[in-house]
């Protein structure tokens, strides 16, 4: 009798497990959307043909294979990808042609579809990327023995194969959208100090920052996980280093709406609006924002 009642408890357990992976939801276009962990038999339904189209058209490098083959197989690695995402599109499968060839154990492969909804803004439902500031999409963490040894942030620099080598052989590889992983690792380590080096940041950033729109994107994920204070300090960064462009300040503006800020957050629209007059957006939100007030 207990032997049966085990059995049925496993059973109904691995029922739940499976139902919890390659989750499809529909979002508000009405598209389908891969949401939480998945595997490769996710992409074997007709609305995520891109997988298989993309899959199927790269081919791959056989003399960095054969030795990644060597040296891939000690590693784990996590993947964050937003199926409703271009770069996403692009890269996950490609990605997955390199680590299939190079042998990569299934096993040491963790694959997390976050959500595109402005609540929950590049998030999984489990929050398997809490911590591991996942801004851009797809994100592959390389891991050794438990412990982030580098990463690949939304395209490679060269390719997967030349770019898991280099981290594999411990090589200098610095990933993309380097100004945010310094900015983390301060805002994680350096809080009560960050206002005394608010100066050298500023010089130091856009040397290697990619415009606005890195701070930008970093600031609004900040944002959707109501890591205020975080939010804020990226923000208030881009407005002095890129102080001509407006987006800087209408997306300060809409942390304060937010908040319900709301003086602060009109003071910030205008400014936007100063910049850009016909920005029919920051019209709108001036109106909201007075209509709040």
């Amino acid at each position: 009798m207990k032997r049966t009642l085990w059995i049925l408890v496993f059973f109904i357990l691995s029922l739940t497990l499976q139902s919890q992976m390659n989750q499809v939801v529909v979002d508000e276009k009405g598209n389908k959307m891969l949401l939480g962990e998945t595997n490769r038999e996710a992409f074997k339904d007709l609305d995520f043909k891109w997988f298989d189209q993309n899959h199927k058209k790269y081919l791959t490098n056989d003399k960095i294979i054969k030795e990644l083959k060597k040296d891939l197989n000690g590693y784990e690695i996590k993947v964050f990808f937003g199926s409703w995402c271009g770069d996403s599109k692009r890269n996950l499968p490609v990605f997955y042609k390199v680590i299939e060839e190079s042998g990569l154990p299934k096993e040491n492969l963790k694959v997390y579809a976050l959500d595109r909804k402005k609540e929950a803004y590049k998030q999984s439902p489990n929050k398997d990327e809490k911590g591991l500031n996942i801004h851009r999409v797809p994100t592959f963490i390389i891991y050794k023995d438990g412990k982030e040894v580098n990463r690949i942030v939304e395209y490679p620099k060269e390719t997967f194969e030349r770019d898991l080598l280099k981290i594999v052989k411990g090589e200098r590889y610095y990933p993309n959208y380097r100004g945010v992983q310094v900015l983390d690792n301060l805002l994680k380590n350096a809080k009560d100090s960050l206002q005394f080096m608010e100066e050298q940041l500023i010089r130091y950033l856009p040397e290697v920052t990619e415009g606005t729109k890195e701070l930008n994107t970093y600031g609004f994920v900040k944002l959707r996980n109501k890591e205020f204070d975080k939010a804020e300090f990226a923000f208030k960064l881009n407005t002095k280093m890129y102080p001509k462009n407006y987006v800087t300040y209408s997306s300060l503006g809409t942390l304060y709406y937010e908040q319900k800020k709301y003086k602060e957050a009109l003071q910030q629209m205008y400014k936007a609006l100063s910049l850009n007059p016909d920005e029919k957006r920051i019209k709108e939100m001036i109106t909201k924002i007075n209509e709040s007030l």
